[in-house]
């Protein structure tokens, strides 16, 4: 499938099952013992640098009917909004959630914790999926980086069931009707700079206390329309507007007091793609005043396929030409 251009390569058969009592634990399982088959699957030649894929596992958190990892050409995810409103889809199409008349309704256990997803059908065919987020927080304002080629700045870092570190391109001295290439040099020097801060802290798991990735902005004021442009991983440029992208950006305008809470905004990705994000509310979490966030769009699906590696087939775990699409 792919949602906004984006990649969610879910696979459905074939990988073996994750002991562990978290789905955490079985993220770690994933990494450390199998994760020649990441590779397989999202590396040439069955894959390229900017595939992103699914990993469903057996749920542990009470409230969740479905489970998944997330992965990358570099690694594991800890939430994905754009596949999360695939998943949406394809859970429901699948069979593996039922639909009550027009709406269906299911908690989906993620590395960041449990998401609620809601499908809208027309007949038998979902037309578009959202998702409520785990609680969203500024980690640290205006968090000085020194910019190779640009400079000083600052950013935001912002939890959004990963953190990110989130500026407007004009800091940079870039504007965003640049093009692409401008842009994705730019946030490859930002996101250089931004991981040279002191690694975020998540208050409850050791394993999503790492920086995700960087969103450089426009200027549009909230809640105008917001183009961005999200580098993750080792470089991976997101072809959609990135969900729990998106995610942190809303809980940075709500926190910040740009909006206030039922207020919407529509966010563009370099796609073109668009995804709609709510503000819905602030709560406390483990000392932050937290955001929660609905975020929603369209998934399409692109094809299926069955991925084969021979004996002999020294290529076979994958390779990849470049590192990064920004090599």
């Amino acid at each position: 499938m792919h949602t906004a251009g984006e990649p969610v390569r879910i696979v459905t058969g074939g990988y073996p099952n994750l002991p562990g009592a978290t789905i955490l634990d079985k993220r770690r399982v994933a990494a450390e013992r199998h994760d020649h088959l990441r590779t397989a699957i999202m590396h040439e030649p069955r894959g390229h640098a900017g595939m992103y894929g699914v990993i469903p596992v057996r749920p542990s958190l009470p409230g969740a009917d479905l489970a998944c990892l997330f992965t990358h050409a570099s690694g594991y995810s800890t939430m994905c909004g754009h596949a999360t409103i695939a998943i949406g889809r394809w859970a429901v199409e699948a069979g593996l959630v039922r639909a009550e008349g027009e709406r269906a309704r299911f908690g989906l256990e993620l590395p960041c914790g449990l998401v609620e997803v809601e499908a809208r059908l027309e007949g038998e065919r979902v037309v578009a999926a959202a998702f409520e987020s785990v609680p969203a927080w500024i980690e640290r304002r205006a968090a000085r980086i020194d910019v190779e080629g640009h400079g000083a700045a600052a950013c935001d870092i912002v939890f959004g069931g990963a953190f990110y570190a989130i500026l407007p391109a004009s800091r940079l001295g870039v504007d965003f009707s640049a093009g692409l290439p401008a842009l994705t040099a730019a946030a490859k020097a930002a996101f250089a700079a931004a991981r040279r801060l002191p690694a975020p802290v998540h208050p409850e798991s050791p394993d999503l206390s790492f920086l995700y990735g960087v969103i450089l902005t426009d200027d549009a004021p909230a809640p105008e329309i917001s183009a961005n442009l999200c580098l993750f991983g080792e470089g991976q440029i997101d072809r959609s507007p990135t969900g729990s992208g998106v995610t942190a950006r809303t809980a940075l305008d709500l926190l910040s007091g740009r909006i206030e809470a039922g207020v919407g905004r529509r966010f563009v990705g370099p796609t073109g793609g668009a995804f709609d994000a709510t503000a819905r509310r602030v709560e406390p979490f483990a000392g932050h005043a937290a955001a929660r966030v609905r975020g929603a769009g369209q998934s399409v699906y692109a094809g299926t396929s069955r991925f084969v590696v021979e004996a002999e087939d020294r290529l076979g775990d994958g390779f990849l030409l470049f590192a990064s699409e920004t090599a």
